[in-house]
């Protein structure tokens, strides 16, 4: 029973969830089966028990006083959960009351009620009004009514002026804020997997939106500028008109969407920062986190990805915010998926005690790092190499740097991290290696250093040089 499609979508029902399914099973209107409400109460109390339901349980629930049958118990399964995708399909459909005003519009209008029909599409107007969302949705909340009343006036008023146009520029607008999103998201894909999209109108869009002047609407030129930043890392301008109407007009999209925009651009700002090392790059980053941080974009379902929670005190610890990054360390521990809480805080601990200069500390954090990941255990390595090199460990150096070349030769389908982490440990060595007091070979190394494309601790490595 309890690998039933039935019972796997029952046991995801939260507790008002079941209190209103189990009231929509017992309503006549949607269910005349007698049978049904008793498997349905059945069902609940293994729910809200912690418990899995049996067949055969499940049937003498439904059939007192029967002899079980297990064709007839499956035929029941079917109906209950047929009733129960109903139920979902319901509540998804008016899950927005303000929205259906426009349904109940034309319903009005086509039962030839129009006074009825007016007062309907008045309501959708104010509602639409004075609801926040500003996204694409709303635009085609607008098309859709002006539409409804067109229809209502056509009806009545064959050689009158009608809303063709208004409805025309809005259908415009809704198709291009929705393919313009639709095409950052294709983008940002892109750039992960490699795979190849066709965006079809994506270039007709782009020049209306210019012509139209559309560019005062978030909604459309959010994505207008995200399309550019993100086909091209070179266009810094239409980032930052992308990020000040992101914190302008933060206000008018649903929390999932602006969620997405913040991503857009953490994406953007985080590949800059790497590509380029530049302290503003970082600056903008961790800006950006705190803004999503403050609104409560980076939380799902009250948790934070251990991803993000890295990555976080990396951009912070780098731009030298130890004490706001030790204080989000803490604040956020509890976020943390359980399995991996213990290890992110450790790691990211000993990072703020190495900025500080306490190694005593830090290597005592780092023994609880997570070492079974490949990209945190490399990070703990790195960080362990950078401790032994500037207390002048080099034995234990020289012995952690040919444990990091074997392990990170051994690994398979590690692409750039594999060229990043090898050179990492090449250049260390050769810093190691440098006679002392020759200035041209520390500039050829200086050279070399800065010109290697694959290196992201190219930083530090340039700062353990004499200076030129």
């Amino acid at each position: 029973m309890e690998k039933t499609r039935l019972w796997e979508a029952f046991s995801v029902l939260s507790k008002s969830e079941l209190r209103a399914f189990d009231r929509w099973v017992r309503s006549p209107f949607f269910n005349q089966k007698e049978h049904l409400v008793r498997l349905c109460a059945y069902l609940r109390q293994c729910h809200e028990a912690g418990r899995l339901p049996e067949s055969e349980g499940a049937f003498g629930a439904a059939y007192p006083e029967q002899a079980y049958d297990d064709q007839k118990l499956r035929l029941a399964n079917s109906d209950l959960l047929a009733l129960l995708e109903h139920f979902w399909m319901y509540e998804e459909a008016f899950a927005d009351f303000e929205r259906n005003k426009i349904h109940l519009a034309s319903a009005y209008r086509k039962r030839n009620l129009p006074k009825h029909c007016q007062t309907a599409l008045r309501e959708a107007r104010e509602s639409c009004d004075h609801r926040p969302w500003r996204d694409a949705e709303h635009l085609d909340d607008l098309h859709r009514i002006e539409l409804e009343a067109f229809q209502l006036a056509s009806a009545t008023k064959r050689y009158e002026a009608f809303n063709l146009q208004e409805i025309s520029d809005l259908l415009d607008k809704t198709y291009v804020a929705r393919k313009l999103r639709h095409v950052c998201f294709a983008l940002s894909h892109q750039a992960v997997t490699r795979t190849p999209y066709r965006f079809g109108l994506l270039e007709a869009a782009l020049k209306h939106v210019e012509q139209e002047g559309w560019l005062d609407t978030p909604a459309i030129a959010l994505y207008y500028y995200a399309c550019h930043f993100l086909a091209n890392s070179g266009a810094e301008a239409s980032f930052e008109r992308f990020r000040e109407m992101l914190s302008a007009a933060a206000e008018q999209f649903p929390t999932d969407e602006l969620r997405a925009l913040y991503l857009l651009a953490l994406n953007f700002s985080i590949k800059k920062s790497n590509d380029t090392g530049r302290t503003d790059w970082y600056r903008i980053t961790l800006g950006l986190y705190q803004q999503a941080l403050e609104r409560e974009l980076l939380l799902e379902n009250v948790m934070l990805s251990r991803f993000a929670y890295h990555n976080i005190v990396g951009v912070a610890v780098r731009l030298g915010e130890v004490t706001w990054a030790e204080q989000f360390i803490h604040q956020y521990r509890p976020a943390l998926e359980k399995s991996y809480r213990e290890a992110a805080f450790s790691f990211n601990m000993a990072r703020v005690a190495y900025a500080r200069g306490a190694y005593g500390d830090a290597l005592l954090y780092l023994q609880k790092a997570d070492y079974k990941d490949f990209i945190n255990g490399m990070n703990a390595r790195i960080l362990l190499l950078k401790i032994y090199y500037e207390s002048r460990e080099y034995d234990l150096l020289e012995s952690h740097l040919d444990r990091i070349q074997h392990f990170v030769r051994r690994q398979q389908a590690v692409g750039y991290h594999r060229d990043n982490y090898l050179n990492i440990a090449r250049y260390t060595r050769a810093l190691m290696r440098l006679p002392p007091g020759d200035a041209q070979a520390a500039a050829e190394l200086r050279h070399q250093i800065a010109a290697e494309m694959v290196l992201t601790e190219k930083e530090w490595l340039l700062a353990q040089l004499p200076a030129e």
